[in-house]
């Protein structure tokens, strides 16, 4: 990300004792070093209710132009999502640029995005929280030079010497090219349910180690596969939902998702533009929720996790809880305790008592049995080789004698040919 020699102020207000507040500065602080800026100072206010004009009170206004020229800073990253008038009033009397949290997030995807489907989401994210700023903005932008807060009037400056109605037509245009992509998306996702083969998802906190999960996974059951994910210890490293299959032994496979990372206060544009590709996550048949145990703070990453899926629509769906990075606490890896696991992805550490309970969930259905096949039915002999786990083979007089572990559907639709 370019940046032009960034200090950043941040300034947050706790209305009503906030519980989380504490840490959801603390979480400003990593987004903000996410963008490379460096952060200078930090100034918080306990209010019942924020100021209209400004946010803050005009007391700790000007307690924030001091601290602005002390630490030579040139730019104030507010901690909630300001109003237009909020952003043009601060500006206007801190002479320096002011952004939000919101943008600060739509920032770190626009930079992130690399597929055109991620793309599309953060433009359309973007111009929707800008089209209501046009005239608060509008003035200010004469003193925002690049750096960050500024990727976003690529659908920023560019955008705001248009009208309200082009840029409503742009997000139009924008949002019908992700329908279609979302239509392909839906055909994929039907053609899975065809072929049967379970969906399991990787959901959890951005930098929890969902990815790293996902490759620890293809490097163990499919180390001739090239197709690893992007891993980073990073906010959102990766903002694109990959698919793979992951092949285990005994004929058995499933389908494996790593999708977009949660953070606290994510903005409702964001969550609302990736919609569609969080649908994944609401078809799934079981979900991995990946928590990065050594972060003090994990409890606090559950229930925002837990929250944004509940927000989406995604309820009623088997849960594993795999704590990762277990290595790093004074705990004995891997262990095992019900529906949850402590692990270490990176380390490889638990990784196949984690494929363990994921069969255990996945694959309950399936059925032991013994099947005469007569000769003229190879194509069925072939079928059960190739989707079921064929224990035993022995040729009879009458046809091929399989002994199978095979899903009860296959079960009940061969079941002509079992024999006791």
């Amino acid at each position: 990300m370019e940046v032009i020699n960034e200090k950043a102020i941040l300034a947050g207000v706790n209305l009503g004792q906030e519980e989380d507040f504490d840490y959801s500065m603390e979480e400003l602080a990593n987004l903000t070093k996410a963008c490379n800026v460096e952060v200078v100072g930090v100034i918080t206010q306990n209010m019942q209710r924020v100021n209209p004009s400004h946010y803050i009170g005009t007391g700790k206004v000007q307690e924030l132009l001091a601290l602005i020229a002390e630490k030579d800073a040139n730019l104030v990253i507010f901690n909630d999502e300001l109003s237009p008038s909020q952003i043009r009033n601060l500006e206007k009397d801190l002479d320096c640029k002011v952004i939000d949290r919101t943008v600060l997030i739509l920032d770190i995807f626009a930079e992130r995005a690399k597929t055109r489907e991620a793309q599309l989401q953060v433009q359309v994210a973007e111009l929707q929280y800008m089209l209501p700023r046009l005239i608060g903005l509008g003035a200010s932008l004469g003193r925002q030079s690049g750096g960050v807060g500024t990727r976003n009037k690529g659908a920023g400056e560019k955008k705001l010497e248009l009208d309200r109605r082009r840029i409503e037509e742009k997000i139009h245009i924008l949002n019908k090219e992700l329908e279609t992509l979302v239509a392909q998306r839906k055909i994929q996702r039907k053609l899975r349910r065809k072929n049967e083969i379970p969906v399991v998802s990787l959901v959890g906190y951005t930098n929890a180690g969902k990815s790293t999960t996902m490759n620890a996974m293809l490097e163990i059951f499919m180390p001739e596969s090239e197709k690893h994910v992007f891993e980073k210890d990073m906010l959102f490293a990766t903002l694109e939902t990959s698919v793979r299959k992951i092949q285990l032994p005994e004929n058995k496979s499933f389908l494996l998702t790593d999708t977009v990372g949660f953070v606290s206060k994510l903005p409702h544009h964001l969550v609302k533009a990736f919609r569609s590709t969080l649908e994944e996550v609401a078809e799934s048949d079981l979900l991995i929720h990946v928590v990065d145990f050594s972060n003090p703070e994990y409890r606090k990453m559950i229930d925002i996790t837990n929250k944004t899926l509940e927000d989406i629509g995604v309820k009623g769906i088997p849960m594993i809880y795999a704590y990762n990075k277990a290595d790093q606490t004074d705990l004995d890896i891997p262990l095992v305790m019900g529906d949850t696991i402590y692990l270490s992805a990176k380390q490889k550490m638990g990784v196949h008592e984690l494929t363990d309970m994921l069969k255990s969930h996945l694959f309950a259905n399936y059925v032991d049995c013994k099947l005469l096949i007569p000769y003229d039915k190879g194509h069925i002999v072939s079928y059960l080789n190739e989707v079921a786990h064929v224990k035993a083979t022995s040729y009879e007089e009458n046809g091929t004698l399989l002994v199978v572990s095979c899903k009860e559907s296959d079960a009940e639709k061969f079941k002509q040919y079992k024999v006791r």
